[in-house]
């Protein structure tokens, strides 16, 4: 077995050659592909089905943000996970890239132990939202005026409990730290955190972030 195998789409050579090296010296990972725009990382995705894909968020011809919305929509590639890469402080977009369903984003000055921690992380079928990056990100989004529509999602169906656990993962909080302030075991955590993807038809824990701000919860 290869490991985990990634894609790795950004427009600026240095960048790309750069994570490759990172990449390709760390055992249990593979670069698989680059990709220089947005539509050769959805060709490239397709054609290699890796497990993460790196993705820069401004690229030309087509960019980060539709290239995740297309591979995460297709069946063909539903498997993939899409990392965002982004300066955050330039980039208004990344709130859209999580809707479009990447699993997270990283900035591009992290540091490389944990470039490659994310990709394990997000393989592994988690969602990487450190709390720190995430809490910069709601301070953003909360100051934004609130859509004049309805959210697609309503919590009716969830438990006072699961309730409870949504709030405090659109904190930021790991499930280490979920278990430890609900004075509850990782298993059952885990247990809430499935039933919460179940009911809200959400694909990771990064669109449950999404749903407890688009639903008022937070």
């Amino acid at each position: 077995m290869s490991g985990v195998r990634v894609l790795i789409a950004d427009d600026q050579a240095m960048v790309r050659g750069s994570f490759r090296v990172l990449v390709d010296h760390t055992p249990g990972l593979q670069a698989v592909g680059e990709a220089a725009t947005g539509a050769e990382a959805v060709e490239l995705a397709r054609a290699h089905e890796p497990d993460v894909v790196l993705m820069d968020i401004r690229m030309p011809d087509v960019d980060g943000i539709e290239a995740t919305r297309r591979i995460c929509g297709d069946p063909a590639t539903a498997g993939v996970r899409v990392l965002i890469l982004t300066t955050f402080d330039l980039d208004d977009y990344v709130y859209a890239a999580l809707r479009a369903g990447a699993a997270g984003f990283l900035l591009k000055d992290t540091p490389p132990a944990e470039v490659l921690n994310a990709i394990r992380v997000v393989a592994g079928g988690d969602a990487l939202l450190a709390p720190s990056v995430t809490r910069r990100l709601i301070a953003e989004f909360t100051s934004r005026p609130r859509p004049g529509r309805p959210p697609a999602t309503s919590l009716d169906g969830l438990t006072a409990r699961e309730r409870e656990v949504l709030m405090l993962i659109a904190h930021g909080l790991s499930n280490a730290e979920l278990a430890a302030h609900l004075q509850l075991s990782m298993a059952t955590v885990k247990t809430h955190i499935g039933r919460l993807l179940a009911k809200l038809q959400a694909r990771d824990r990064a669109q449950l972030v999404i749903i407890a701000y688009e639903t008022g919860l937070v």
